[in-house]
């Protein structure tokens, strides 16, 4: 089986979420979105697409055009029923290629917190009490369109489902905490324009970073056992 992790920025990679995907059976192969856009083909027969996060949002198709193409193409994929993982960007990219809206929260939502998960949410269950990573600046606006599954205080939809074959994560559940310092480096402005303390952000990923990692890949393989029940 193939996937296709479509990224934006390199070092927000699959992270934690590679291990139980290559143990799956998957074979990882990695794509840029706006370098190397996925043809109508890839969107249409890979086995799974990956669409992981950015620092760039929806709402700057006029900046990076490319961006228009990986929404449709998403939009393609998940009218098809074929399995799609979202993450962060990814989330919200699918969120309005399901005619969802993503608006600005008017502030920045990075660090640590749990999430309060829905009754009968599947996979998700795994996370449940278990602090993750939060990393953005735009929502996903729930409602009619789909349903939040996952929220924080700050944040109403912090995950959603699109039937069995599409899973969409606003926070980083994949993020492999040996990676910090790449993301403190290539967000730096973000961070100081944000008033991230720095310090706590990394005594907050050595309390809580290794549970993270086990539990996202407790959700994930949940989620691909899932696929594989219904394939």
């Amino acid at each position: 089986m193939h996937c296709i992790a479509l990224y934006h920025v390199r070092f927000e990679d699959l992270g934690a979420f590679s291990l139980p995907l290559e143990t799956a059976g998957y074979e990882i192969a990695y794509r840029h979105a706006g370098a190397a856009p996925l043809t109508a083909e890839e969107w249409r027969d890979t086995d799974l697409i990956v669409i992981l996060g950015g620092p760039i949002g929806v709402g700057d198709v006029a900046s990076y055009p490319w961006l228009a193409g990986e929404i449709d193409g998403i939009a393609q994929r998940l009218a098809q029923r074929q399995p799609t993982l979202g993450i962060c960007l990814g989330a919200q990219l699918m969120a309005v290629a399901l005619g969802a809206q993503v608006l600005p929260s008017g502030g920045k939502e990075i660090g640590w917190s749990p999430l309060s998960i829905a009754a009968g949410a599947g996979p998700l269950a795994h996370l449940r009490g278990v602090p993750v990573l939060h990393w953005h600046g735009d929502n996903i606006v729930p409602g009619a369109v789909l349903l939040a599954e996952a929220q924080t205080a700050a944040t109403p939809c912090q995950a959603f489902r699109a039937g069995r074959h599409a899973l969409a994560l606003q926070c980083h559940v994949e993020f492999d905490p040996a990676m910090l310092e790449e993301w403190l480096a290539g967000h730096a402005l973000e961070l100081q324009q944000a008033g991230v303390d720095l310090a706590q952000l990394r005594a907050d990923t050595r309390q809580h970073g290794q549970r993270l990692v086990q539990a996202g890949q407790a959700m994930l393989s949940a989620w691909l056992r899932e696929l594989k029940a219904c394939a």
